[in-house]
């Protein structure tokens, strides 16, 4: 089936944009403004960005800040698929990542046998304290929900009066789901956590859920060199050459 201008569906479903969704936190400003330009700038489609502001969500979201939430999107993610129409896909990332692949890549592995389709961390952190004193919490599933490709039309039961009265763990947990099956894996590579699994080159996406190299204590952590040089690039205008 063609539209007018002889463009087939199939095409135009490889030429949408891919839509993805993430959280932000005033207090982490410019990560999320390097991590987006991670995006684009080797994304080899058009990309759809969203910032999960609560300014922007006052209508849907309503809940009260937990003292155990380290930022402003620990629950306002479950809200995607709402956001989306529970239509299509999309992609939640958290604000504190650097992309170094094509997301074009990530997008691929949709696989509609799923609800959703995260990497299956086993992480346990040690320590007691994170970025801004904030608290470190452990619980099974942890860091799963950092990255998330929503199958929209298989989370209907994420409405926003469940995410805002459901439990902290319940969400995180996706014990929303029907069936455990219907968690589907994506490959370790597109959610590395810097200071917790073994450094490695072969990274799609890197996580800095401790902290980022935006935070003086964690200037010096892995990837740290390639998020200042994203940051550059970020910030690069060109200028009248002099004559």
């Amino acid at each position: 089936m063609t539209n007018k201008d002889g463009i087939t569906k199939s095409t135009m479903q490889e030429i949408s944009p891919i839509r993805i969704f993430i959280g932000y936190d005033p207090r982490e400003a410019l990560a999320f403004s390097v991590l987006a330009h991670s995006i684009h700038v080797r994304a080899s489609r058009p990309v759809s960005i969203t910032p999960l502001m609560l300014s922007q969500l006052g209508q849907v979201y309503r809940r009260e800040r937990n003292p155990l939430q380290s930022t402003d999107f620990s629950f306002s993610r479950f809200l995607v698929p709402y956001l989306s129409g529970f239509s299509g896909w999309s992609v939640f990332l958290d604000c504190d990542m650097l992309v170094l692949d094509d997301i074009a890549k990530l997008w691929a592995l949709r696989d509609e046998r799923y609800a959703i389709q995260v990497v299956k961390h086993d992480h346990v952190p040690a320590e007691e304290i994170k970025f801004l004193d904030a608290a470190q919490t452990r619980y099974e599933k942890k860091n799963w929900s950092s990255v998330v490709l929503f199958n929209n039309t298989k989370c209907k039961a994420l409405t926003p009066d469940y995410v805002n009265t459901a439990s902290g763990l319940d969400l995180h947990q996706f014990k929303w789901l029907d069936d455990e099956a219907l968690i589907g894996h994506i490959p370790h590579r597109w959610n590395h956590l810097v200071g917790y699994d073994t450094p490695s080159r072969e990274v799609s996406l890197a996580h800095y859920t401790i902290g980022g190299p935006y935070f003086e204590e964690y200037r010096d952590c892995e990837y740290s060199d390639e998020w200042r040089a994203e940051l550059a690039g970020m910030l690069r205008v060109d200028q009248r050459q002099a004559r």
